[in-house]
């Protein structure tokens, strides 16, 4: 997402959207918005980077302890705003559909903060994404995947004790014979890519920026 070619006449502003969000300062990353929308510079590009690479410095800030989980919240809602403002100007011709990605922490786990993470960087890269929360059986995870048509499950498990959970997931969706419907990530503290390929997932995010490229991978 960094080798993005920003026009010298747009980085400016473009880089004072990406640090209004770092910021997480809704008052004038809305108003810069606003500026980018009226003055005809490629939405496209304004999400790609700008809240892209915004979303990253606010997971950097959280890694470092500089900002907790209810600045997370803030921010996903921030750049869900900005995203809104921006997509006014792309043409309908140029919508596509977003991939839509089911995400939740599995059965008997109640931890977020990971989850909440990854669910802001997805939004970042361009997917729907359909928050479940925590403490999530198998069964309602696939009933809402099936509901929302979505693309990806994606499934975080931050206990040893829940990680079976996640291959819950996998094992239903195959005894309803619809394994092949949705592909499925996993990831959380104790979980491993040789875990992930041990129960059948198609795909481990070691962390949220991992997940975001990963994600872009697979359902390109």
């Amino acid at each position: 997402m960094s080798n993005i070619e920003i026009p010298v006449e747009y980085k400016e502003i473009l880089d004072d959207l990406k640090q209004a969000i770092m910021d997480i300062d809704e008052d004038r990353a809305v108003e810069i918005a606003e500026k980018i929308a009226s003055q005809g510079i490629d939405p496209n590009l304004a999400i790609r980077y700008s809240i892209a690479q915004g979303a990253i410095g606010v997971g950097e800030k959280f890694d470092l302890g500089e900002i907790f989980l209810p600045h997370l919240v803030m921010a996903g809602d921030l750049m869900d705003q900005v995203s809104k403002i921006l997509e006014r100007n792309i043409k309908a011709s140029e919508v596509t559909r977003k991939k839509i990605i089911v995400l939740a922490t599995v059965e008997g786990d109640m931890h977020s903060v990971g989850k909440n993470l990854v669910g802001t960087m997805l939004k970042a890269g361009g997917f729907q994404v359909v928050d479940m929360g925590v403490d999530v059986t198998s069964a309602h995870i696939i009933q809402k995947a099936n509901d929302m048509n979505a693309d990806m499950i994606a499934l975080s498990s931050l206990l040893t004790t829940t990680m079976p959970y996640q291959k819950e997931v996998i094992d239903d969706l195959a005894a309803m014979g619809i394994r092949d419907k949705f592909k499925v990530m996993i990831g959380g503290g104790p979980v491993t890519k040789e875990y992930a390929d041990e129960i059948g997932a198609d795909a481990y995010g070691r962390d949220a920026l991992e997940a975001v490229d990963i994600a872009k991978i697979i359902l390109k």
